[in-house]
């Protein structure tokens, strides 16, 4: 009886014991390159014209690639806009900012976030699983797809084609 008591109290110690291990345990056991960490230069070009301006400190270079410009162009998109927003998207900007928005939005869903791991791995009650976290501490505010699915066709929204469950 004192061994199965003493069993019960050590594993519950060891379950409210905090974990450093983000949501997301994406870590390679290796100790090779980080492939994502590289990213190539545009090629070295010679200008017509050898007077070169003054380098400006925190400027930009010719060489220089721009990651988001470079995705938005790659999906259709334009990275020449003014403020971020296309002419195009004006209306739907302004309809689903019609309530208002916040400007510190993002800031306030971190720490919400951040919150929630926290209880999540407070209240975890495997405190031995190993691995990526994020699905089990998410599962109860996912959605649904096939009931979704299902659900907009009812009210006869017209749905793509999903794959068979």
């Amino acid at each position: 009886m004192r061994a199965t008591i003493l069993v019960l109290t050590l594993l519950s110690l060891m379950a409210c014991a905090g974990s450093d291990r983000p949501l997301r345990d994406l870590a390679d056991a290796g100790n090779g390159p980080d492939e994502f960490s590289v990213s190539p230069g545009l090629p070295l070009e010679l200008p017509s014209d050898l007077n070169l301006p003054e380098p400006t400190p925190g400027g930009g270079n010719l060489t220089d690639t721009f990651p988001v410009s470079n995705a938005l162009v790659a999906l259709g998109g334009r990275s020449n806009v003014a403020g971020g927003i296309p002419n195009a998207d004006a209306g739907l900007i302004a309809f689903v900012s019609r309530n208002g928005v916040s400007p510190s939005i993002r800031g306030t869903l971190a720490e919400d976030d951040a919150n929630f791991r926290t209880r999540a791995r407070r209240f975890s009650l495997n405190p031995f699983r190993q691995g990526d976290r994020y699905f089990s501490a998410y599962a109860r505010q996912a959605l649904d797809a096939y009931a979704e699915l299902d659900r907009f066709r009812a009210a006869g929204v017209a749905t793509p084609s999903a794959p068979p469950q």
